[in-house]
């Protein structure tokens, strides 16, 4: 146990977010999401929700503020402009953290699976709630 890390973050979830450079990607993904036949290395968390998975990467995760939309988002029923409740709590969350304005970027379902190939890493989650499922790009640390 370290003080003042999320105890949410394992030292292998930790090692994974260490490794990772500016503009790499992180996919935190639902229990539905086809997870391993993406082939990228997986970090399971169990039993938790997307907002609760993200909240603890936030922590330590800083976005991009380089690119316009270093947050995105699975795409609900092929319509961009819907949301889901879950979607809508983890943008405000994640500006909260930021201290800025954000704005998902939308990808369509089936283009996300392809998407989610290229990531350095995903964190799955057992959360059963429909699209969720984002991508995180990783900003630096101005200090």
């Amino acid at each position: 146990m370290l003080k003042g890390i999320d105890p949410l973050l394992s030292g292998d979830l930790l090692k994974v977010l260490d490794d990772m450079g500016h503009g790499d990607q992180l996919a935190l993904v639902d229990r539905n999401f086809p997870c391993y036949s993406a082939g990228r290395p997986v970090v399971r968390l169990g039993e938790v929700t997307i907002l609760r998975a993200a909240e603890a990467l936030l922590s330590v995760l800083p976005l991009d503020s380089f690119q316009p939309h270093p947050l995105e988002r699975m795409e609900v029923e092929d319509d961009p402009n819907r949301t889901t409740p879950i979607q809508d709590e983890l943008l405000a969350y994640a500006a909260q953290q930021e201290g800025r304005p954000l704005e998902y970027g939308v990808i369509p379902r089936l283009d996300f699976y392809q998407r989610v190939r290229d990531v350095y890493a995903i964190v799955h989650t057992l959360d059963s709630v429909p699209y969720g499922c984002f991508i995180l790009h990783k900003g630096v640390v101005f200090d």
